[in-house]
């Protein structure tokens, strides 16, 4: 895992041979990972706050991602329990109307199953926005971020099977999805309580 993760911090793969445009600025690959981690939070790709402070989700969205998951912020960040792993390690730059870019194309095919392979006891996974969805999923993503989440009790599956990752599709915590939320209060009153239970139950079987 530290190789790992230090070939992933050496990485410059958009800047010297990228897919389209390279990276507008200097790479800064941002994650959190260990052997031992049963959660997974695998998202989009850091913004311009994660950019500057070398750390996933230091921003409103981690807040509200916090408080959805039922765990304080040191909880959160021990990385002996939690994973965070987005699909680009590196914050993509800003588009024309000031929004995010979508993750760079190079990252995941390059360290998608290394990092997948160095975490073998995950066994419940956050899959926050589409292009996690996507990825993860394959086929059973929907045509829309949310048909996908909609159809969360498919995906998640009705029994727990040891050696087994359990996907939960969730929209990103993002204040721009405070529309979304309102216009899907089922996400709130039905998947944040068995989000919640989930995460507690795998905390409690890490430490005892």
């Amino acid at each position: 895992m530290n190789k790992l993760l230090r070939d992933i911090r050496k990485c410059r793969k958009c800047v010297t041979d990228p897919v389209g445009a390279p990276l507008p600025h200097a790479p800064r690959p941002v994650l959190i990972v260990s052997p031992s981690a049963r959660i997974g939070i695998f998202g989009q790709a850091p913004g311009v706050r994660v950019h500057a402070s070398g750390k996933p989700f230091t921003d409103p969205s981690g807040v509200r991602l916090r408080e959805w998951m039922g765990v304080d912020e040191a909880t959160f960040y021990d990385d002996r329990h939690i994973a965070i792993v987005p699909m680009g390690f590196c914050f993509p730059g800003l588009d024309a109307k000031g929004g995010d870019r979508p993750p760079r194309r190079e990252c995941a095919p390059l360290w998608r199953d290394k990092v997948m392979a160095a975490l073998p006891d995950l066994e419940l996974v956050l899959l926050v926005g589409a292009y996690a969805q996507k990825w993860h999923l394959k086929d059973r993503a929907g045509t829309t971020l949310t048909e996908t989440v909609h159809n969360w009790r498919n995906i998640f599956g009705a029994r727990r099977r040891r050696g087994h990752v359990r996907y939960l599709p969730m929209p990103h915590p993002s204040w721009r999805n405070n529309v979304w939320l309102k216009a899907n209060p089922w996400f709130d009153a039905e998947l944040l309580p068995v989000l919640r239970r989930e995460v507690k139950r795998s905390l409690a079987e890490r430490r005892s």
